[in-house]
C-alpha cells in the first residue's frame, strides 16, 4: 500500500511519519483532518458534492480558466474592457461546452470575467470594498497597501522547474516590487492570498463595518432598542470578534477533512504537468478536447515554450489536495458571520475603485454597493484569488465557500441559544441567495 493512503486510513502517528518526502517540504498537516470541534458540526459530519472528473469538460473549463488567469495578471482590472488578451480569453472560456462562470446572454464578457456567481459578484469594480478601504485599527488606521511582485514573476513554466516543485522544491523567490500597491490586478491579489493570516480579511471587514457606526448592524441586534443598556460580551464588539475570527479555523477542519480523507484531487499544477506531457507526446492522459483545442495552450507556449501552468508562487502549490480550497472555507465562514451580525442591505458610503498603477484610490461612480454583496463578492476575491496564483480551480473555491457558510450557521444555531437576552434570531442570505433565520427556540 502506498505509505501516504496507508497512513490516512490508519490514523496512526507511526504511519505518518514513515511517509517518505521528495525534498525538504512537509505535507500540510494531514492529521488535521481528524481533528473535531466542541461547537457547531464536527468537521466530518458535512460532505461536500465529489470534484469534477479529471476527464470531463467541466474540470477542462476549470485549467482553461487557470491558464487565461495566468496570462493575464498583469492586466489591471479596470482595463478589462479594452484588453485584446483579455477578450481573448472571454471568447475562448466562451466555446468551452461546460464553464459555470458567469455568463452574460450566454457568452463570457470581460466584464464578467474572473467573476464569482454570487449576488453582489457583478456589481462595481472587481475587488471588494473590504480589500480597498482604509481599515480601523484601534487607534490607527491601515490603508491597504501590500506587498506585490513585479509584472511577469512568474514560475514552474520550465519542465525541471516544474518537476522540482513536485519532488518538493522550490524554484526560486518572488521579485518584490519596491512600492506597496492597493490591489489592481490578479498578480496583486494573488500575492497577497500568499502572505495572509487566516481570516485577514474576514477580521478587516469586521473593523470597517464597526466604524460605520449602528446604522451598519444587522436590525435584530436587541441593543438597537434599549434605551439604557449596550452590548458588549454579547451583541457587541466583543463578541462580534470573536465569532467572526473563530469560525474559520472550525471551517478549516471540515476542509482538511475532505481534502485528506475523501477527495484527494490533484492541483491544477499537476494537471499542467499532464497536459504537457500529453500534448508532447511524453505520456497519455484522458484530458477531453475542450482543453486541448483551447487558444490557452496555444498562448501559453507562445510565451513560455511550455504547455505548464504559470504559477505566480516560486513553491507552486501548498502541500496538501486541492479540493475543496482552504482559503475560500475561512472566507465562506467569516462572511457568513459577518452577514448574521450586520445590516446586509447598509449602503457602503464613499466606495471607492484602484487607479491603474495601484498608488491610489479614487471615488467610484455606478450601483449601489451593499455589505451583503462586497461581503459575497469578497468571499470571491479570496477564492478566484488563489485560482489566479495557480493553486486551485473555480470548484475548489465555490464547495470551499459553501462548506465554511455550512459550518458558520452550525456555530450560529448552537450559539443561538446561549442568549438570556430576547432576539428574534441571527437573520442572513446564503451564498445562493436564499435568506434564513437562526432563532433562539426555532
Amino acid at each position: 500500500m502506498v505509505p501516504l493512503i496507508k497512513a490516512l486510513n490508519s490514523g496512526l502517528a507511526s504511519d505518518f511519519e514513515a511517509i517518505p518526502l521528495g525534498g525538504a517540504a512537509k505535507l500540510a498537516n494531514p492529521q488535521g483532518a481528524y481533528c473535531f470541534t466542541m461547537e457547531g458540526a464536527d468537521a466530518a459530519a458535512l460532505a461536500i458534492p465529489a470534484p469534477p472528473a479529471f476527464s470531463s469538460a467541466q474540470m477542462a473549463a476549470e485549467i482553461a480558466e487557470d491558464y487565461w488567469s495566468a496570462l493575464t495578471r498583469d492586466v489591471p482590472f479596470s482595463q478589462y474592457a479594452t484588453d485584446p488578451l483579455i477578450s481573448q480569453a472571454a471568447a475562448d472560456l466562451t466555446r468551452f461546452s461546460d464553464y459555470r462562470g458567469p455568463k452574460v446572454n450566454n457568452q463570457v464578457t470581460p466584464g464578467v470575467l474572473f467573476r464569482g456567481n454570487t449576488p453582489g459578484d457583478l456589481t462595481g469594480p472587481y475587488i471588494s470594498q473590504f480589500l480597498l478601504k482604509t481599515t480601523p485599527m484601534g487607534a490607527a488606521s491601515l490603508p491597504q497597501l501590500y506587498r506585490t511582485s513585479v509584472a511577469g514573476d512568474d514560475y514552474l513554466t520550465s519542465y525541471a522547474d516544474w518537476l522540482k516543485a513536485q519532488r518538493g522544491g522550490a524554484a526560486g523567490s518572488n521579485v518584490f516590487d519596491s512600492t506597496p500597491r492597493y490591489i489592481r490586478n490578479n498578480r496583486d491579489l494573488a500575492q497577497y492570498l500568499l502572505v495572509d493570516f487566516m481570516g485577514q480579511a474576514n477580521i478587516q471587514a469586521f473593523l470597517l463595518l464597526l466604524s460605520y457606526g449602528n446604522a451598519a448592524l444587522s436590525p435584530n441586534n436587541p441593543y438597537l432598542h434599549s434605551s439604557t443598556q449596550a452590548g458588549g460580551i454579547t451583541f457587541g464588539s466583543q463578541q462580534q470578534l470573536d465569532l467572526v475570527s473563530r469560525a474559520p479555523n472550525a471551517a478549516l477542519r471540515a476542509t482538511f477533512c475532505q481534502k485528506w480523507l475523501v477527495h484527494r484531487s490533484l492541483r491544477p499544477e499537476t494537471f499542467g504537468g499532464r497536459i504537457h506531457n500529453h500534448v508532447t507526446g511524453a505520456a497519455s492522459y484522458p484530458i477531453h478536447s475542450d482543453i486541448l483545442n483551447s487558444a490557452a495552450l496555444k498562448a501559453i507556449f507562445s510565451a513560455h515554450g511550455t504547455y505548464l501552468l504559470p504559477m505566480a508562487y516560486p513553491v507552486g502549490s501548498p502541500l496538501h489536495p486541492s479540493y475543496p480550497a482552504a482559503h475560500a472555507a475561512i472566507a465562506g465562514a467569516g462572511v457568513t458571520m459577518l452577514k448574521a451580525l450586520f445590516n446586509e442591505s447598509f449602503v457602503i458610503p464613499n466606495p471607492v475603485v484602484t487607479s491603474d498603477d495601484g498608488l491610489s484610490l479614487l471615488p467610484y461612480s455606478g450601483p449601489a454597493l451593499t455589505v451583503g454583496g462586497e461581503l459575497n463578492k469578497l468571499a470571491a476575491n479570496i477564492s478566484l484569488g488563489r485560482d489566479a496564483g495557480g493553486v486551485h480551480y473555480r470548484s475548489d473555491g465555490i464547495q470551499g465557500i459553501l462548506l465554511g457558510e455550512a459550518i458558520a450557521l452550525s456555530i450560529l444555531r448552537d450559539t443561538a441559544t446561549i442568549y438570556h437576552e430576547e432576539f428574534p434570531g441571527f437573520t442572513l442570505t446564503r451564498f445562493d441567495g436564499t435568506p434564513v433565520t437562526i432563532c433562539p427556540n426555532c
